[in-house]
């Protein structure tokens, strides 16, 4: 497949998204950059921002094998990755493969689960691949988790462990819609009319709306991967790249800076950006665009910068004029 072919490819799922979701262009902007790298995404924020409904369009409009799991303060990691299980007809035990055994895996409201279930998708996410007894199973290929978190400071929460918000690509905190796209939103549910089913009939809602053929195949996902492979990053850009991470580490209102990972990440992530725009070579808009979704959950504060109520993302901002 040609890059216009890769590119037809984007702009087709992005139209198919765009008939069920009004707005959030940056939001599918990101899920394509993690459709193309095959790196983990964590959307953020309130409830009714339609966090769900995206995952789910993108889910439908290629075709992808999709699982969703709603994570809540109950789960157990068998609930995730599967079991082993007594087959008593044959007096032997048989692997019952979990929800993560897809290509997509939407983990809903992910820091409502206790640690121990976060600490069950470490394997999988870094190493596309699961233990279930004495079994180390790979995954299916692709294979990514896009997971939605509410604010910390509602009721029910956990905090996600360093470790597995250092597995996410890229954080994308999502923002409430403007005036215009908000009533463009109402006008929609209030179109949808009713789904009868048998002699009933209920109200539609928007994941009515997501049931379409899909509008792309796996192959030519792989074909739009393959070609963001051939994205040119320059030294200049890696040298830029790594020295952002770097600082994170030596600021002192930083206690715990980026890893290298994150270097990687905001690398990968510039590329894909790249191509989505049409380009054959990142850009430094790439790298400021990116900054704070790839760095910002990556970092934390010492206990006086959020005693004195510093921000994260303002500390960041001041590091990235630094290195610019």
């Amino acid at each position: 497949m040609t890059t216009t072919s890769s590119l037809r490819f984007v702009e087709a799922v992005r139209t198919r998204v765009a008939e069920v979701v009004v707005g959030q262009d940056v939001v599918v902007e990101r899920l394509f950059i993690a459709l193309f790298t095959g790196g983990h995404l964590l959307l953020q924020g309130m409830p009714g921002l339609a966090k769900t409904l995206l995952v789910h369009c993108l889910a439908r409009a290629v075709d992808l094998q999709f699982s969703r799991v709603q994570f809540t303060i109950d789960l157990l990691p068998s609930d995730i990755v599967g079991s082993e299980i007594l087959d008593q007809a044959r007096g032997e035990f048989r692997t019952h493969r979990g929800p993560i055994f897809t290509n997509l895996l939407l983990a809903d409201e992910i820091n409502r689960a206790a640690p121990k279930v976060q600490s069950a998708l470490l394997e999988a996410m870094q190493e596309r691949r699961v233990t279930i007894g004495n079994q180390t199973l790979p995954l299916p290929a692709p294979f990514l988790v896009i997971a939605t978190q509410n604010p910390i400071e509602q009721s029910g929460t956990f905090e996600l462990p360093e470790a597995q918000l250092d597995r996410f690509l890229l954080c994308h905190r999502l923002h409430y819609p403007s005036a215009a796209e908000e009533e463009e939103i109402v006008r929609r549910n209030l179109a949808l009319g009713l789904r009868r089913e048998e002699k009933g009939a209920v109200p539609k809602t928007s994941f009515d709306e997501v049931n379409a053929p899909p509008v792309a195949t796996i192959a030519e996902l792989v074909a739009a991967m393959d070609a963001v492979q051939h994205v040119y990053v320059s030294e200049v850009f890696t040298k830029h790249a790594v020295e952002l991470v770097r600082r994170t580490r030596r600021n002192p209102m930083v206690e715990l800076g980026s890893s290298p990972r994150a270097g990687i990440a905001l690398s990968l992530a510039a590329r894909a950006r790249a191509f989505i725009h049409g380009r054959d070579h990142v850009l430094p808009d790439d790298l400021y665009a990116l900054a704070e979704d790839v760095l910002l959950h990556r970092l934390r504060l010492t206990y006086e910068a959020l005693a004195e109520g510093v921000k994260g993302a303002t500390v960041l901002r001041g590091i990235l004029a630094e290195v610019g």
